[in-house]
């Protein structure tokens, strides 16, 4: 091996030596890496008592209904939904923020090829009469390589960083999908019991009409004094107001779900009156502990931890140096003709090292930025968690009342049946004359009214504990098409390659 001139020993020792000094000068201010925050992992739901539940919900939940026309109004929600559409487009922007990080690591290869006609001036440095020429051409053709070794991770970080978003993103897609379909359920439910209430309000009006006609008869045979009329007629506007304030309502609920729908109102499919459905309340077993893993706004607080995790070893690994190489090949010549000769061959390779040496306060109030990122994304995510607590005890409490309120109201509609065919058998005997038995009835009515009432806030109460259960979805640490009954663990971080389960519909 031929040994090196003493001149170019002497600058490699002083090269090597400066090296080593800017990398240690840079290395007394590198912040410490950041160990993984302590995420809670159950949701503080302790001393809260509800009947059981049969299990999860499942994915397409509301078709434990067994309403065909709930399916066709909830699968076109998912096809024309403008939010749905806005959730995918994150998603979409997500995965190619993945696909641009790739690109800008690894190796990069760009070719080349110019052709320049240029004139000289004459008064230049050079004059064109000791050229003995003018005009000039200048042929480029080459091929350039290069390559960043990423051995500190800024390249991976990203990369991470991405590919969490777009877990997130996922997840966030999931939490919007189940806003719209129990937004569809909760509004159609809510037709339905007006339709229904609409019934009893007519029977109501027809009972407060019979009763006012009687009333009129006897204020004009003496029996009864003028006031009694305006009273029946006073209960009769009543009961007819109800029923338009219902029409309405029912109209109102018409057009709000053509909206979830994306469509017109006049392009609404014809909708059915139906009986509304029975609730099943109560918690699944151990929902402190799974809801974690059930609730899509918590599994993105989640990935929005583990982005932010990745963007503090990306900060702090700017302050590394950077390590690449470059090569160049390519033909080079001022004479066309001579381009492809062997003589007209380039060839360059270019090692190179950069230090971040004088920025270090740029490069730590970048670190210091995203650790505060980070710490706000560890307190969206606990707050997340409180949330969902919050919800889930509510709707429960909620739905506890409501089922005890609905069996005191069944004791006061069976009470006012009775009622009712006493008052029904006086009249048929001759006893009592028949007001009494339309104020019976008037009171049932509006007992079933009551009912109905509670029967729809029940359902509805149902599907907000539903949406607070997740609604079937399930974070996995797998693959974003693999669902995992194995509940995910929020102490440990999640896989990089692995992403939010969720349906598509």
């Amino acid at each position: 091996m031929t040994a090196l001139p003493p001149q170019r020993r002497s600058f490699g020792r002083r090269a090597a030596i400066v090296a080593a000094m800017a990398v240690a000068l840079a290395g007394c201010a590198i912040p410490a890496k950041l160990q993984h925050p302590t995420l809670r992992d159950d949701v503080p739901l302790a001393g809260l008592e509800a009947p059981a539940r049969a299990g999860w919900p499942e994915a397409e939940w509301w078709r434990q209904y067994n309403d065909p026309q709930l399916d066709d109004l909830i699968a076109r929600a998912m096809k024309g939904s403008p939010d749905l559409a806005q959730a995918m487009s994150r998603v979409a922007t997500a995965q190619q923020s993945i696909r641009i990080a790739a690109a800008q690591a690894g190796l990069s290869v760009n070719g080349s090829a110019q052709v320049n006609r240029q004139r000289m001036s004459e008064h230049g440095l050079i004059p064109t009469r000791f050229l003995g020429f003018t005009w000039y051409n200048q042929a480029d053709l080459g091929i350039q390589v290069d390559y960043d070794f990423d051995w500190w991770g800024k390249k991976r970080s990203a990369i991470e960083s991405a590919i969490d978003q777009a877990h997130a993103a996922e997840a966030q897609r999931s939490a919007a999908a189940l806003t719209i379909q129990n937004a569809v359920a909760d509004t159609y439910f809510g037709w339905l019991a007006d339709q229904a209430r609409i019934d009893v309000a007519r029977q109501q009006v027809e009972t407060q009409d019979q009763f006012t006609r009687v009333t009129d008869l006897r204020v004009r045979q003496g029996v009864d004094l003028p006031d009694d009329a305006q009273k029946a007629r006073a209960q009769q506007a009543a009961a007819r107001e109800m029923l338009v304030a219902l029409e309405s309502s029912a109209k109102i609920r018409q057009a709000a779900l053509a909206s979830l729908l994306g469509i017109a109102p006049a392009d609404m499919p014809a909708l059915q009156p139906r009986p509304l459905p029975a609730v099943d309340g109560g918690l699944p077993t151990n929902v402190g502990v799974d809801l974690i893993a059930r609730r899509p706004d918590i599994a993105a607080s989640r990935w929005q931890v583990e982005a932010a995790l990745k963007q503090t070893d990306l900060a702090r690994a700017q302050f590394f140096p950077d390590v690449s190489i470059s090569a160049m090949a390519g033909l080079s010549s001022i004479d066309l003709d001579k381009l492809f000769n062997a003589s007209s061959r380039v060839f360059a390779l270019t090692p190179a090292l950069h230090l971040p040496i004088f920025n270090s306060g740029l490069l730590q109030a970048n670190f210091r930025a995203s650790k505060a990122q980070l710490d706000a994304a560890v307190a969206q995510y606990n707050s997340t968690v409180l949330s969902a607590a919050r919800d889930v005890s509510v709707q429960s409490l909620t739905a506890q009342q409501l089922a005890a309120r609905s069996k005191e109201q069944a004791v006061q509609v069976a009470a006012n049946e009775r009622l009712l065919t006493n008052a029904q058998a006086r009249a048929r005997q001759g006893v009592r004359d028949i007001r009494e038995s339309l104020g019976a009835k008037g009171q049932l009515l509006q007992q079933r009214d009551d009912a109905l009432t509670l029967q729809a806030q029940a359902l509805s109460t149902d599907l907000s504990l539903i949406k607070a259960l997740g609604g079937g979805y399930r974070m996995s640490d797998g693959s974003a098409s693999t669902r995992s009954d194995a509940p995910a663990s929020s102490t440990s971080s999640p896989s990089s390659s692995g992403a939010a389960d969720h349906e598509r519909h």
